[in-house]
């Protein structure tokens, strides 16, 4: 509250509002005037009071409608309302109560009472004032403390997706262009999962396990892993078992994402039809998220350069991609990667191996 209190009088009669001011000025107050009720209101919406003495029997609308029009805006809900009339009836104060107000003073006014009203009610709006920027500045507080820890978990999500990436490419190390090709697929099968309608926590899941798809190829011996040619038929058995491998060296997470790594290791090279390993898991029995990111892992594979292969066109690729609808792959997963072909092209572009 400012040094001095404004005090809005609202009366029809001019020599009502005089009598009040000339109580008031005196003893430290600052008197606005209002003639009507609807000026009142006028009056209130543009400017700061502190206090409002109404009279109840104006024409056109009276203080008591005034005053249930005042209780309606947050902002003047606790406005100190003083109704000031010849009224005495007991009905008319439940009626002016009801309404809203706070205090009556009966005319002809006495200057004592008047002036105990207006300090008594005036300390009450300083304590509501007081509580009122208090809670103000306490949220204003809590909200400066939660965008500061919105940001460093932003951040430690931002590291730990970071360390993911890195630990996934110290089991795919000798491979070329590994760094780019664990960030593609995880953002690949972020994507997919989004267009399938999967929920927010779970896409958030996805981009951070789908990294540690290959994370057994740490325990495939380097002859088999680096092998520049087809690997025979026993190669071959060793090197399936990198989903098991990884599966286990995931295993017995409390971290949600890295529960879902294990399931992504280990089914990631299941197959829509059941001609996939290690399982031989057929349709929906191969969890979702292994489903989405087998689609990624392929797509990836089959436009990056080898060891033993240079990169299949974009066209070949999705041609393969396609092929493998219903065999390969899930046709859900398969309709929902190619309905965001473009943003697709764009992570392959975004996080091609040169800009890594």
């Amino acid at each position: 509250m400012r040094d001095k209190p404004v005090v809005l009088v609202v009366d029809d009669q001019p020599q009502n509002i005089e009598l009040l001011e000339a109580h008031l000025v005196p003893q430290g107050y600052e008197i606005a005037r209002a003639e009507s009720g609807e000026e009142a209101l006028r009056k209130l919406s543009g400017n700061q009071i502190d206090l409002m003495l109404l009279d109840v029997m104006m024409p056109g609308m009276d203080g008591f409608e005034v005053t249930r029009r005042i209780r309606q805006d947050d902002k003047n809900r606790l406005l100190p309302i003083i109704l000031v009339t010849a009224l005495r009836e007991t009905e008319d104060r439940v009626k002016g109560i009801e309404a809203g107000c706070d205090d009556f003073l009966s005319k002809p006014v006495d200057k004592m009472e008047l002036l105990a009203r207006v300090r008594s009610l005036l300390k009450v709006k300083a304590y509501n004032d007081l509580m009122s920027n208090y809670r103000k500045e306490l949220e204003s507080e809590v909200a400066r403390r939660t965008q500061e820890l919105q940001r460093a978990f932003e951040r430690i999500k931002a590291a730990s997706l970071d360390t993911i990436y890195r630990l996934s490419m110290a089991a795919e190390y000798k491979d070329e262009d590994t760094g780019a090709h664990i960030r593609r697929v995880s953002r690949y099968s972020a994507a997919v999962a989004r267009r399938m309608g999967l929920d927010d926590s779970t896409i958030e899941a996805i981009l951070y396990a789908a990294p540690m798809h290959d994370l057994g190829k740490i325990g495939i011996p380097d002859l088999i892993l680096v092998k520049p040619a087809k690997l025979d038929p026993a190669e071959w058995e060793i090197m399936k078992q990198h989903t098991v491998i990884g599966a286990k060296i995931l295993t017995g997470s409390d971290a949600e994402f890295i529960r879902l790594g294990e399931t992504i290791a280990q089914h990631h090279h299941e197959k829509w039809d059941g001609s996939g390993y290690p399982n031989g898991l057929k349709g929906e029995e191969i969890p979702i998220a292994a489903r989405i990111t087998a689609i990624a892992d392929v797509f990836d594979a089959l436009t990056s350069k080898r060891r033993y292969k240079e990169p299949f066109s974009v066209e070949k690729s999705l041609a393969i991609i396609r092929e493998g609808r219903g065999s390969h792959f899930d046709p859900d997963v398969v309709d929902a990667f190619f309905a965001i072909q473009d943003e697709i092209l764009t992570i392959k572009e975004q996080y091609a191996e040169h800009k890594q």
